[in-house]
C-alpha cells in the first residue's frame, strides 16, 4: 500500500438500511411541513365554487342573509388590479342585497373576522356587469373582507320601520 492509498472500512451491517430509513423519515417529515405549514394559504371550496379562506376567524354566531354588516372590503379582479375598495373605512351591507357569490361568502363569515374569498364570474357579474365599471364581463372577483359589526335581522327592521312613537331621525 502505497501513502497516497486510502483504505476503505468496510460498511458496518445494518448501515445502509438506517440511511435509507433516515432519508424516508426526512421526506415524510419535508411532506407534513409542507402540507400543514402551508393551510393558511389554502382555500376551502364551496359546492357552488366559491373559494374561501380564514385570515383571522371572528366570534359568534354566522351571519345570516337579513342581518345587517358593517365591513371593510378590498375587491380586486384576478389580475390584481383594485376594482373597488372602502378604503378602511366600514360600509353597510344586507347579505340579501348583494350579488349571490358575495351573499354566500358573508353568511360563512363572524364577526371580528378576517377573510379572502374568490368568487366565480358565474356567482358575480357574470356577462351583465354594471356599464362603464372597471368590471370585464365574465371576470371572477377576489374579495378580502374584515367583518366590524353585526346587526341580527337588519333587513326585517327595515321593512317593518321604525317602532311606534319613535322619533324620526335627527329630532
Amino acid at each position: 500500500m502505497t501513502v497516497t492509498q486510502v483504505p476503505l472500512r468496510p460498511i458496518a451491517r445494518g448501515s445502509l438500511v438506517k440511511l435509507w430509513l433516515a432519508i424516508a423519515l426526512l421526506v415524510i417529515a419535508a411532506f407534513a411541513l409542507a402540507r400543514f405549514g402551508t393551510s393558511s394559504f389554502q382555500f376551502e371550496t364551496t359546492a357552488s365554487g366559491i373559494q374561501f379562506r380564514t385570515i383571522a376567524p371572528g366570534t359568534g354566531d354566522r351571519i345570516k342573509a337579513v342581518d345587517g354588516v358593517y365591513l371593510e372590503y378590498d375587491g380586486r379582479l384576478p389580475d390584481g388590479k383594485v376594482f373597488d375598495s372602502t378604503q378602511g373605512k366600514p360600509v353597510p351591507m344586507i347579505p340579501q342585497q348583494v350579488i349571490p357569490g358575495f351573499s354566500e361568502a358573508l353568511q360563512m363569515m363572524q364577526k371580528g373576522g378576517q377573510y379572502t374569498v374568490r368568487i366565480p364570474a358565474a356567482l358575480g357579474y357574470g356577462a351583465n356587469v354594471p356599464p362603464g365599471g372597471p368590471i370585464p364581463p365574465n371576470s371572477d372577483l377576489i374579495f378580502d373582507v374584515k367583518i366590524i359589526e353585526v346587526i341580527p335581522n337588519a333587513a326585517l327592521m327595515q321593512q317593518q320601520g321604525p317602532p311606534p312613537g319613535a322619533m324620526p331621525p335627527g329630532q
